[in-house]
């Protein structure tokens, strides 16, 4: 799917390169940037306000209970030691399995997510990956759909991939990257996941919700 025909053009819309003036790109293409990335030091070990509205531009919301417990209770007070505890400054091809592994305050933070009421596992993945874009993927039903549920779990089939055959899928990505002028900021992660959700979408598949 990486080398389908059109899949730069398909990067270009979807962040908004060289459009023509009035064009409106896709709102996931300030996912990453709104107020910032969400991994920056002073922000990256806790949620904030721009985080819950960055998800939305992915086309989830996170219930305003559980929300407001993030920002300001004991929801959020069990994400940020999480998070301290997950490596910001790394991408997924350079990580240990053990960093994504069942048990990794990662897949942790994933499941303590997945437990709120209303936070389903693709709230959950994208909240994770507005804090560790470089690390952890955004995974929703149209990629699940494109790529499948492997086991034991998309992060390390993803993962796995990355590292096969000398890096060789990371190095495509970023040259992808480099070829449709998307910003140095979005990770190789995002480019992997906007190249196959465009491609999804545009082949017509029916995907479930």
């Amino acid at each position: 799917m990486l080398g389908a025909e059109g899949v730069v053009d398909d990067l270009r819309r979807y962040y908004g390169v060289g459009l023509p003036s009035g064009a409106v790109p896709f709102t996931g293409g300030r996912f990453e940037h709104l107020a910032g990335e969400g991994d920056r030091p002073e922000v990256a070990d806790r949620f904030t306000a721009e985080d819950l509205v960055a998800v939305q531009t992915l086309s989830v919301t996170v219930p305003a209970s559980v929300a407001l417990d993030i920002l300001e209770g004991r929801l959020g007070t069990q994400l940020s030691g999480l998070l301290h505890a997950i490596p910001r400054d790394i991408d997924m091809v350079g990580a240990g399995a053990d960093v994504l592994a069942e048990g990794s305050p990662a897949d942790q933070a994933w499941h303590l997510l997945c437990a709120q009421y209303g936070v389903d596992w693709v709230i959950a993945g994208k909240l994770l990956a507005r804090k560790r874009p470089r690390l952890l993927p955004v995974y929703d039903k149209v990629v699940r759909c494109a790529l499948g549920r492997p086991r034991p779990s998309f992060w390390l089939a993803l993962h796995a991939a990355l590292r096969a055959d000398d890096r060789s899928l990371h190095r495509q990505l970023l040259a992808l990257r480099q070829v449709a002028g998307v910003p140095e900021t979005v990770s190789a992660l995002r480019v992997c996941d906007v190249a196959v959700w465009m491609g999804h979408r545009a082949e017509g598949h029916a995907c479930p919700r």
